[in-house]
């Protein structure tokens, strides 16, 4: 690890960069660093912590707006907002114990440069989605801005689109302005409970596009495999011993009753139905969106695999003949956490090999100590593609003294 150094100010965080940039100094940049094990290790002269950059700048209900520093913890932000009964509806994740880190102490810079959303992302869409602007210093020392305060206030390129999801690669976030929504008044998860034994992957994925596919605005649908369940908090689920598929509804009371029964009578022939209330229902996708359930991370790695729904089930499949894995199947089938207990490097190239012919891209989302972390950690990138990521980075960062490395080797 480089040096530590916590600025006090925007005017020293700006010099520090100058500096840098001018001695071809590298730096890694730092909220409370619950996301650090994302990614590619990164090995830099200076650790930059910007725990000093915290704070709600503007908040106005009204216009359904929030501006705040960068460092903010998000559960400061939460806490304002359900004051005013709104919410983030991208339902930004806390991994915090899934890498290692406290639970709760993640930043609201920090869910936007990983571009982390949760389950409620198939209804209401990504962080880039809310994300309005932002200020931010370049690598070559300057600051810069994007987006503005209000809604609808993009002219040109909107920046923010390619901020989201930089890993820090391209500029330090010194503020950022998301949109706000009001929060639903009634939740509710409908489950599924499929028999003990046999691989109903795929027809748990069939159940959540039928749901998806119909008039009762779904918000959120989850498959998980029984040994992944197994480790929830919610006697129910966790006593079952079985997969689940989770479909949850929100909004007003009397919609969501109404729409609950319609799903009902449209799974009715799946297997046995249950519904979970308001608690118990947050507390099952906070478990799903924070991927808890695959907690037991020891000699485990997990992936974050994003493919079209009627070809994950298949990758699994391949993948649990060969290796001990569970799964959890989150987006209606879009988005698999598959936790893999092996070491050799073999399910890394199968599920390379399988993304290659299926499309999407693969993550290793967090790998054990016996991982190198230095080796490919993201998709790797055809040459086309390849070329302009270091084009931008260069644009941005052409010393590349910004978290050098952090997704992909050379930049």
């Amino acid at each position: 690890m480089g040096h530590l150094i916590t600025p006090d100010s925007l005017e020293d965080l700006l010099e520090l960069v100058k500096w840098a940039n001018s001695d071809f100094k590298t730096l890694e940049t730092q909220g409370q660093g619950t996301k650090r094990a994302l990614g590619r290790k990164v090995e830099t002269d200076y650790l930059i912590n910007l725990s000093k950059f915290s704070g709600i700048e503007e908040y106005q209900p009204n216009e359904l707006v929030i501006t705040a520093k960068s460092s903010t913890p998000l559960t400061k932000i939460t806490t304002e907002l359900t004051k005013n009964g709104q919410y983030l509806s991208f339902e930004p994740p806390d991994f915090g114990p899934l890498l290692g880190a406290p639970r709760g102490k993640g930043t609201i810079g920090g869910v936007i440069s990983c571009n982390l959303a949760g389950s409620r992302r198939i209804k209401t869409g990504s962080v880039r989605d809310h994300f309005l602007g932002f200020k931010a210093i370049s690598g070559r020392g300057e600051n810069f801005k994007s987006g503005g305060k209000v809604v609808k206030n993009v002219t040109g390129f909107d920046l923010s689109k390619l901020i989201a999801g930089s890993y820090g690669t391209l500029g330090i976030m010194t503020e950022v302005t998301l949109k706000t929504l009001p929060s639903p008044k009634k939740t509710r998860t409908i489950l599924i409970r499929w028999p003990k034994r046999g691989f109903f992957d795929q027809e748990g994925i069939h159940s959540m596009r039928i749901a998806l596919n119909s008039s009762h605005e779904v918000s959120g649908a989850a498959f998980v495999q029984a040994g992944a369940s197994a480790h929830s908090k919610i006697d129910y689920v966790r006593e079952s011993h079985k997969d689940i598929t989770a479909i949850r509804v929100e909004g007003t009371i009397a919609s969501v009753e109404h729409r609950c029964r319609a799903i009902k009578d449209l799974l009715k022939n799946f297997g046995s139905l249950e519904e979970l209330h308001s608690k118990n229902s947050a507390m099952l996708w906070s478990e799903i969106s924070n991927v808890t359930l695959l907690l037991d991370t020891k000699n485990q790695n997990i992936w974050r695999i994003s493919t079209t729904p009627s070809e994950g089930a298949k990758i699994v499949l391949a993948i649990i003949k060969k290796y001990k894995a569970q799964a959890i199947y989150d987006w209606g089938g879009g988005l698999i956490w598959l936790a893999i207990k092996n070491n050799d490097g073999g399910s890394t190239k199968m599920i390379r090999d399988a993304i290659k012919q299926t499309g999407g891209h693969a993550t290793l989302f967090y790998a054990s100590q016996k991982i190198d972390r230095k080796s490919a950690v993201f998709q790797p990138q055809e040459s086309t593609l390849k070329k302009l990521t270091e084009r931008i980075k260069n644009s941005f960062d052409p010393n590349h003294i910004l978290n050098p490395g952090r997704m992909y080797e050379g930049f």
